[in-house]
């Protein structure tokens, strides 16, 4: 007849669900050598999981070898920062997103999801960034917004969590492609907005096209240092002193 802490698996697991803190720290230690990454996530789910009981699974290295193990680890917002922190360089890309969008974790751990994903960026693949731009959390939009591909910036401007100030920056540098400020002047939640549009008549990279639009918009107040501005193409200008009642 088997003990009580010998039972098979699916009867542990619901043990590791129902316990209460005492319980549960004892079947952890009681059952070390049995456990499996299914069996840890019951554990992990316990709302009576404690902090010493996630240092428990973590002290058993053969736990630490699944994936699932460490990603379930750093974010129980349970999880010892310090322990959290040594999981967080070993997480996927996308587990490091939720990581630093997890209002529940410390700031300072997310922060550090942010710092790792900031330096994968480089390797990542185009589509890759595609997918992190429309879920991103603000430290990862601060990089991503300099992206060259215009297909990043398509999906970071549906990022929810993207500001006006983080935009414009990308707006003000004479560096950023045309494609992508015209992408911007088009788009219909910030092509709207009025110091994005006078920010993208002063670039001089904005296609003359859009330029020539957006001025109809702008307050005569803009327009004079726009006129005079000698970095912005002679026909916005020109067009800039006609709108100002100055033909010559």
């Amino acid at each position: 007849m088997s003990t009580p802490l010998e039972q098979p698996a699916p009867d542990l697991q619901l043990r590791l669900s129902e316990a209460g803190s005492e319980e549960l720290l004892a079947l952890l230690r009681a059952c070390s050598g049995e456990l499996t990454a299914p069996a840890v996530r019951h554990a992990l789910r316990n709302p009576y999981c404690t902090a010493e009981a996630i240092e428990e699974i973590a002290g058993a290295q053969r736990l630490l070898s699944f994936y699932e193990v460490r990603r379930d680890l750093a974010l129980h917002p349970r999880t010892p920062e310090a322990l959290a922190a040594r999981l967080v360089p070993t997480l996927w890309w996308r587990d490091l997103v939720a990581l630093a969008l997890d209002t529940r974790l410390r700031p300072a751990l997310r922060r550090t999801a942010e710092v790792h994903l900031n330096v994968r960026l480089p390797e990542m693949a185009v589509g890759e960034k595609v997918s992190l731009a429309r879920r991103a959390s603000p430290g990862i939009l601060s990089q991503l917004r300099h992206d060259p591909s215009p297909q990043v910036i398509a999906a970071l401007l549906d990022n929810p969590r993207l500001t006006e100030g983080m935009l414009a920056p990308v707006l003000h540098k004479a560096s950023t492609s045309p494609a992508i400020l015209e992408l911007i002047a088009n788009d219909r939640r910030w092509g709207v907005r009025y110091p994005l549009r006078l920010a993208l008549v002063r670039n001089p990279a904005t296609p003359l096209k859009i330029s020539w639009r957006l001025l109809e918009s702008l307050r005569k107040g803009d327009l004079r240092p726009v006129a005079t501005d000698q970095r912005i193409p002679e026909p916005v200008r020109r067009r800039a002193r006609v709108l100002l009642g100055d033909s010559s």
